[in-house]
């Protein structure tokens, strides 16, 4: 076991209220017990969910709030009942830092749909400490949310495969979806769309990006390696793809009909929902019935997942599309996110930046 001889004491980046701004705050982590893992953050990506939290969009944010979910770090010490993890193992965190361990979710490997889950920022502990994110210089997490970065991948790299990446791999995992040679949709080309690219073309998937404009379409066929490019706003490119796919993943964060995609889709096709949307969303019921097809819901992935995930990119040599930033940047980056201008996940370099002042 490793030692600390520093006090608990960390800076992060808050939210202090609903303007989005983040500024310097200075926290206590709790000591490291026994099953808990103390990490060094090196990185984190910025997930649009961020957004959503900061800005009380979803009207459950307490303030002060470190966000960040696609954490990246150095093991800097282990408690007395740690296994799986050493000083100075490469290792990530992602969405959620506890769960009850005893319902059935929990049981079967599934601790984040655990209806006592423990967010990793805008939560509290079972000792009502609340939890604060990856935007800091260090955080505490129990050893059973935290996965191992497989050797020779960067830490950059591997940020966004802890929310972006196991968002999309575990519902081709849980759906039956995973064999080659099917055709799959990607709805929306941002932070999870990309991902959805990469996993279903390292599948072995015959992959159509759907976006509303031409905007992307170089992007999508040239950089990304989709096959197709069908834009949902030509009825005559919608019409020829009726009964084409075999599954969509939906990425699109807000209000959109689902009648067109749902079209697309061949029979005991699955419309698979990923966007986070306040608003209720509509369809006509034989667009369903007449094709034996199924709107779907998933979220995040399983610990086992995210392991998963981490080295199915590593194996197939797959590489997320990143923007770099430092600390001070991350107010820039966040209001360019709002406005979907990235491409495709931003990564700060927490280690190598100093907290703005």
């Amino acid at each position: 076991m490793g030692s600390i001889e520093s006090d608990r004491t960390v800076t992060g980046l808050a939210a202090k209220d609903p303007s989005g701004i983040l500024s310097p705050y200075t926290y206590t982590l709790r000591n490291t017990g026994p099953d808990d893992v103390f990490i060094k953050v090196i990185c984190c990506g910025i997930c649009h969910s961020d957004l959503h939290q900061i800005k009380n969009e979803l009207g459950m944010s307490n303030y002060p709030m470190v966000p960040g979910h696609e954490a990246v770090g150095e093991v800097v010490e282990v408690g007395s009942e740690v296994s799986r993890f050493r000083v100075g193992d490469l290792v990530g965190v992602g969405c959620i830092v506890g769960s009850c361990s005893s319902c059935g979710p929990c049981s079967s490997d599934k601790e984040q749909y655990c209806n006592k889950k423990i967010w990793t920022y805008n939560d509290v502990y079972l000792d009502g400490r609340p939890t604060q994110g990856g935007f800091s210089s260090a955080m505490v997490v129990h050893q059973k949310f935290v996965v191992k970065i497989p050797e020779g991948m960067s830490p950059e790299q591997a940020a966004p495969l802890l929310c972006a990446g196991v968002t999309v791999y575990s519902p081709l995992n849980h759906f039956g979806l995973k064999q080659s040679g099917l055709r799959g949709g990607i709805l929306g080309l941002g932070g999870v769309g990309h991902m959805g690219v990469q996993v279903a073309k390292g599948l072995g998937h015959h992959v159509t990006v759907i976006s509303s404009s031409e905007k992307k379409r170089k992007e999508a066929l040239e950089h990304l390696g989709a096959d197709e490019y069908l834009v949902s706003s030509d009825a005559t490119q919608m019409e020829r793809a009726i009964g084409s796919l075999d599954y969509i993943i939906d990425t699109v964060p807000v209000f959109h009909p689902l009648e067109p995609y749902l079209s697309l889709l061949k029979i005991d096709g699955k419309l698979i929902m990923l966007g986070v949307i306040n608003t209720p969303m509509q369809f006509v019921s034989p667009l369903l019935m007449l094709g034996r097809k199924t709107i779907a819901g998933t979220f995040i992935g399983s610990m086992t997942e995210m392991q998963e995930v981490l080295y199915f990119f590593k194996e197939k040599e797959l590489t997320s599309t990143i923007e770099v930033v430092k600390l001070d940047y991350i107010n820039k980056a966040l209001e360019r996110l709002e406005k979907n201008d990235v491409r495709y996940r931003f990564v700060v370099d927490v280690a190598g930046s100093k907290f703005p002042e």
